[in-house]
Protein backbone atom coordinates (compact mmCIF):
# COMPACT_ATOMS: atom_id res chain seq x y z
CA UNK A 1 0.00 0.00 0.00
CA UNK A 2 1.51 3.65 -0.80
CA UNK A 3 0.84 6.18 1.63
CA UNK A 4 1.05 9.83 0.32
CA UNK A 5 1.88 12.30 3.06
CA UNK A 6 -0.22 15.59 2.66
CA UNK A 7 -0.09 17.07 6.12
CA UNK A 8 1.47 20.46 5.60
CA UNK A 9 1.87 21.07 9.04
CA UNK A 10 4.43 17.81 8.66
CA UNK A 11 6.05 18.67 5.19
CA UNK A 12 6.49 22.11 6.83
CA UNK A 13 8.74 20.92 9.33
CA UNK A 14 11.31 19.59 6.95
CA UNK A 15 14.32 20.79 6.42
CA UNK A 16 15.66 22.00 3.49
CA UNK A 17 19.46 20.90 3.94
CA UNK A 18 18.52 17.63 5.21
CA UNK A 19 16.73 16.76 1.86
CA UNK A 20 20.09 19.04 0.33
CA UNK A 21 22.30 16.57 1.95
CA UNK A 22 20.44 13.84 1.16
CA UNK A 23 20.72 14.66 -2.86
CA UNK A 24 23.96 14.86 -2.57
CA UNK A 25 24.53 11.36 -1.24
CA UNK A 26 22.69 9.81 -3.48
CA UNK A 27 24.04 10.99 -6.90
CA UNK A 28 21.53 14.32 -7.28
CA UNK A 29 23.34 16.94 -8.69
CA UNK A 30 22.42 20.71 -8.60
CA UNK A 31 21.99 22.10 -11.73
CA UNK A 32 20.74 26.18 -10.69
CA UNK A 33 19.01 28.03 -8.47
CA UNK A 34 15.94 30.21 -9.39
CA UNK A 35 13.84 32.91 -7.91
CA UNK A 36 17.20 35.11 -5.81
CA UNK A 37 18.07 31.40 -4.77
CA UNK A 38 14.37 30.29 -2.81
CA UNK A 39 14.78 26.88 -4.78
CA UNK A 40 17.18 24.51 -6.46
CA UNK A 41 16.71 22.52 -9.22
CA UNK A 42 18.33 19.05 -8.85
CA UNK A 43 18.63 15.92 -11.26
CA UNK A 44 19.57 12.19 -11.47
CA UNK A 45 19.98 10.43 -14.36
CA UNK A 46 19.52 6.97 -14.24
CA UNK A 47 21.03 4.35 -16.84
CA UNK A 48 17.81 2.75 -16.90
CA UNK A 49 15.50 5.51 -16.67
CA UNK A 50 14.49 8.78 -17.86
CA UNK A 51 16.29 11.84 -15.96
CA UNK A 52 14.86 12.96 -12.89
CA UNK A 53 14.31 16.19 -11.74
CA UNK A 54 13.31 17.99 -8.11
CA UNK A 55 12.79 21.60 -7.00
CA UNK A 56 13.99 21.57 -3.83
CA UNK A 57 12.36 25.06 -2.32
CA UNK A 58 15.60 26.57 -0.10
CA UNK A 59 12.95 28.94 2.16
CA UNK A 60 10.19 27.80 4.60
CA UNK A 61 8.18 30.99 4.22
CA UNK A 62 7.36 29.81 0.14
CA UNK A 63 3.50 29.19 -0.16
CA UNK A 64 4.11 26.44 -1.54
CA UNK A 65 6.69 25.10 0.63
CA UNK A 66 4.60 22.14 1.78
CA UNK A 67 3.83 21.22 -1.79
CA UNK A 68 7.12 21.15 -3.60
CA UNK A 69 8.13 18.64 -0.20
CA UNK A 70 5.31 16.51 -1.11
CA UNK A 71 6.45 16.61 -4.84
CA UNK A 72 9.97 15.78 -3.61
CA UNK A 73 8.32 12.74 -1.79
CA UNK A 74 6.71 11.42 -4.83
CA UNK A 75 9.76 11.54 -6.85
CA UNK A 76 12.36 9.97 -4.45
CA UNK A 77 9.45 7.09 -3.67
CA UNK A 78 9.81 6.45 -7.28
CA UNK A 79 13.70 6.66 -7.37
CA UNK A 80 14.55 4.95 -4.24
CA UNK A 81 11.71 2.50 -4.16
CA UNK A 82 10.67 3.06 -0.92
CA UNK A 83 7.58 4.88 0.88
CA UNK A 84 7.34 7.98 1.19
CA UNK A 85 6.45 7.63 4.94
CA UNK A 86 10.51 6.20 5.34
CA UNK A 87 11.67 8.55 3.66
CA UNK A 88 9.88 11.56 5.43
CA UNK A 89 11.49 9.66 8.43
CA UNK A 90 14.86 10.77 7.30
CA UNK A 91 13.92 14.27 6.75
CA UNK A 92 12.35 15.30 9.81
CA UNK A 93 14.08 17.29 12.60
CA UNK A 94 10.83 18.68 14.66
CA UNK A 95 7.39 17.58 14.89
CA UNK A 96 5.25 19.90 17.50
CA UNK A 97 2.96 18.28 19.23
CA UNK A 98 3.67 14.65 18.60
CA UNK A 99 1.89 11.97 20.79
CA UNK A 100 3.74 9.14 21.84
CA UNK A 101 1.93 5.88 22.46
CA UNK A 102 4.55 2.91 23.29
CA UNK A 103 6.22 1.56 26.28
CA UNK A 104 8.83 2.89 28.42
CA UNK A 105 11.89 0.56 28.14
CA UNK A 106 14.70 2.62 30.46
CA UNK A 107 14.52 5.27 33.41
CA UNK A 108 17.51 7.17 35.08
CA UNK A 109 18.25 7.13 38.99
CA UNK A 110 16.32 10.41 40.25
CA UNK A 111 18.03 13.88 40.40
CA UNK A 112 19.58 14.05 43.84
CA UNK A 113 16.52 16.08 45.55
CA UNK A 114 14.58 15.94 42.79
CA UNK A 115 11.76 13.80 42.11
CA UNK A 116 12.70 13.62 38.09
CA UNK A 117 15.00 11.61 35.54
CA UNK A 118 15.47 10.53 32.52
CA UNK A 119 12.59 8.52 30.90
CA UNK A 120 13.60 6.53 27.09
CA UNK A 121 9.64 5.65 25.29
CA UNK A 122 10.11 2.83 22.37
CA UNK A 123 7.14 3.84 20.21
CA UNK A 124 6.51 4.37 16.32
CA UNK A 125 7.93 7.22 14.69
CA UNK A 126 6.51 7.37 11.00
CA UNK A 127 5.94 3.33 10.98
CA UNK A 128 9.68 2.78 12.47
CA UNK A 129 10.03 2.08 15.86
CA UNK A 130 12.21 4.43 18.04
CA UNK A 131 13.94 5.27 21.29
CA UNK A 132 12.53 8.28 22.17
CA UNK A 133 14.35 10.12 25.42
CA UNK A 134 12.08 12.73 27.60
CA UNK A 135 12.88 14.36 31.49
CA UNK A 136 10.37 13.26 33.76
CA UNK A 137 9.74 14.94 37.08
CA UNK A 138 6.94 14.65 40.60
CA UNK A 139 3.70 13.36 39.48
CA UNK A 140 4.96 12.44 35.66
CA UNK A 141 8.18 10.58 36.92
CA UNK A 142 5.65 8.70 40.01
CA UNK A 143 3.92 7.30 36.74
CA UNK A 144 6.29 6.84 33.89
CA UNK A 145 7.98 4.07 37.10
CA UNK A 146 4.71 2.63 37.78
CA UNK A 147 4.04 1.83 33.72
CA UNK A 148 8.07 0.37 33.60
CA UNK A 149 7.54 -2.09 36.58
CA UNK A 150 4.11 -2.96 35.47
CA UNK A 151 4.82 -2.84 31.62
CA UNK A 152 1.59 -0.80 31.02
CA UNK A 153 1.76 1.73 27.61
CA UNK A 154 2.26 5.22 28.30
CA UNK A 155 1.11 7.87 25.95
CA UNK A 156 1.71 11.83 26.25
CA UNK A 157 2.29 14.50 23.69
CA UNK A 158 5.22 17.01 23.08
CA UNK A 159 7.70 18.35 20.61
CA UNK A 160 9.41 15.61 19.18
CA UNK A 161 12.66 16.99 18.28
CA UNK A 162 15.91 14.70 16.36
CA UNK A 163 19.56 15.93 17.85
CA UNK A 164 22.36 13.73 16.19
CA UNK A 165 20.00 10.89 14.83
CA UNK A 166 18.24 10.15 18.02
CA UNK A 167 15.09 11.61 18.80
CA UNK A 168 14.55 13.70 22.41
CA UNK A 169 10.31 14.86 23.40
CA UNK A 170 10.35 18.07 24.45
CA UNK A 171 8.19 19.89 26.95
CA UNK A 172 6.11 16.53 27.21
CA UNK A 173 2.74 16.99 28.58
CA UNK A 174 -0.84 14.85 29.42
CA UNK A 175 1.15 11.86 30.45
CA UNK A 176 -0.94 9.10 30.97
CA UNK A 177 -0.26 5.28 31.91
CA UNK A 178 -2.66 2.17 30.46
CA UNK A 179 -4.29 2.08 27.28
CA UNK A 180 -5.87 5.14 26.22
Amino acid sequence: MKVTIKDSQILKTVNPDLVQAHLQATGWHETGRIYNDAGAIWRLKKETADEYEILLPLQHNLGDYAERISDILKTLEIVENRSQVEILGEFITNYPNFTVQGAIVQITTPIIDKLSGEITFLCAVFEKLQEIKTELADHDYILAIKAYQERLPIHCIGDLVKVDNHFVLKNPRNFQIGNV
